[in-house]
C-alpha cells in the first residue's frame, strides 16, 4: 500500500517565503507520487496598484512586490486567509517575520492537521514573559502542538531565486521524516544537509544577523576587510559560545555547516542588516528610518535580536563575556557612537593567551 501524498502549505510570501516557494511547488511536481501538486501559500492581503496581491500572484505567478522579476510555478497557490491554505496540509513551512508567529498561531490552534509538522525558515528570537530567549520552533510547537524543525544557511533570497548555487541545512531530529524535508527543498543547485542539532542550528540564524549588523558598521566606518574579517570571527567565536552556554549539548561541526560560518559570512558581505548598519554609520537616520527607506517593506532581524540577546545577558550577568554582541546593541540604541565599535572588541577574551606556561604582561 502505497504513503499518502503530502500537502504543502508556505506560511509567508514575502522576499524569503517567494523564493522558497519556486524551489517547492517545482519539487511537489517532481515527486508527484510523494507530494500533493498542489502548494498552498498564504499571502498577506495588500493592493498593488488596485488589485490583490493574491489575484495577481495567482494570475501572473508572480510576487510583484517582494520577488519581482522572478516567475512562481503554476501550481503554488496564493491563499489570503491563513486557516484554508493551512488546513490540509501535512508540512507546514513558516516563513514570515518572528513576531507575527504568535498570533497566527493562535488563528491556526485546533484547525490544522494533528499530525502535520512544521519547519520554520524564520531567523530570529522571542523573548519570554521573563525576559528569557525563546526559539521560534519551540514557539511553534507549543502553541500549535506539532513538532517543528528548522532550515538555515547562507541563503540570500535573490540568489536563491536566481538558481545560483548555494547550501542549506535542515535541523531535524525524526529520522524518518528528514529525507521528504530534503525532497521537498532540494535541488540541484540548492543543496541540502540534514543534521540532528536543531536548537545550534536555528540559533546561528538569529546570532549571525547580530554579527552582520557589526559587519555593516565596519563597512560604514571604512576600515577594510582586515577589521571585518577580525570581526567576523570574534562574531563567530561569540555564538560558539552562546550556543554552548545556553544550549549545552550541541556539536562544534554545526558551526561548519551552511547555518553556521557560510550564513555569517554571506550576511556580513551581502545581506541586509550589514547594508542598513552601513548606511547608518554614514546618516543621522535611526534604524527604523532606514529600514523603513531602503527595504521596501521587509523587516530587519540584527538589531531587534540584538535586543533580545542583550536582555538575556544582562539577566544572567554575561554582558562582559560578549563584548561584539553587547556593542552592538549599545550602537543600534544609539547609547554608543558606531566609532566606539573597535574599542569595544580591543581587549575581547578571544584575545586571551590560550597557551599553557604563558605569563601575561600586566602592563601589554
Amino acid at each position: 500500500m502505497s504513503k499518502p501524498k503530502q500537502k504543502v502549505c508556505i506560511v509567508g510570501s514575502g522576499n524569503w517565503g517567494s523564493a522558497i516557494a519556486k524551489i517547492i511547488g517545482a519539487n511537489a511536481v517532481k515527486f508527484n507520487k510523494k507530494f500533493e501538486e498542489t502548494v498552498t501559500m498564504y499571502v498577506f492581503e495588500e493592493m498593488i496598484d488596485g488589485k490583490k496581491l493574491t489575484e495577481i500572484i495567482n494570475e501572473q505567478h508572480e510576487n510583484v512586490k517582494y520577488l519581482p522579476g522572478h516567475k512562481l510555478p503554476p501550481n503554488v497557490l496564493a491563499v489570503p486567509d491563513v486557516v484554508e491554505a493551512a488546513k490540509d496540509a501535512d508540512i507546514l513551512v513558516f516563513v514570515i517575520p518572528h513576531q507575527f508567529i504568535p498570533p497566527l498561531c493562535a488563528n491556526l490552534l485546533g484547525k490544522i492537521k494533528p499530525t502535520a509538522v512544521g519547519l520554520s525558515l524564520i531567523k530570529g528570537f522571542a523573548t519570554g514573559t521573563d525576559g528569557s530567549i525563546e526559539l521560534i520552533s519551540k514557539i511553534i510547537e507549543k502553541h500549535l502542538k506539532i513538532p517543528c524543525y528548522v532550515l538555515m544557511g547562507a541563503n540570500l533570497a535573490n540568489e536563491v531565486a536566481e538558481e545560483k548555487f548555494c547550501e542549506t541545512t535542515i535541523g531535524c531530529k525524526d529520522k524518518r521524516l528528514a529525507p521528504l524535508l530534503r525532497d521537498i527543498i532540494q535541488t540541484s543547485d540548492f543543496r541540502v544537509v540534514v543534521v540532528e542539532d536543531c536548537e545550534a542550528v536555528e540559533v546561528c540564524g538569529a546570532l549571525k544577523n547580530i554579527v552582520a549588523c557589526a559587519a555593516g558598521f565596519v563597512s560604514g566606518l571604512g576600515l577594510g576587510d582586515n577589521t571585518k574579517a577580525a570581526v567576523i570571527r570574534l562574531g563567530l567565536m561569540e555564538m560558539v559560545k552562546f550556543v554552548d552556554t545556553f544550549y549545552g549539548g550541541s556539536k562544534l561541526s554545526t558551526f561548519f555547516e551552511s547555518c553556521g560560518v557560510a550564513d555569517l559570512i554571506t550576511t556580513c558581505y551581502g545581506g541586509r542588516n550589514r547594508r542598513v548598519c552601513e548606511e547608518f554609520v554614514k546618516s543621522d537616520k535611526s534604524i527604523k528610518q532606514l529600514e523603513d527607506e531602503l527595504l521596501g517593506g521587509q523587516k530587519l532581524q540584527g538589531p531587534a535580536t540584538a535586543d533580545e540577546v542583550n536582555g538575556m545577558l544582562k539577566m544572567k550577568s554575561m554582558t562582559e563575556k560578549f563584548p561584539l554582541f553587547t556593542a552592538v546593541h549599545r550602537i543600534c540604541t544609539k547609547e554608543i557612537k558606531p566609532a566606539e565599535l573597535i574599542n569595544q572588541i580591543r581587549n575581547h577574551p578571544e584575545h586571551v593567551m590560550r597557551m599553557e606556561g604563558v605569563i601575561e604582561d600586566p602592563d601589554n
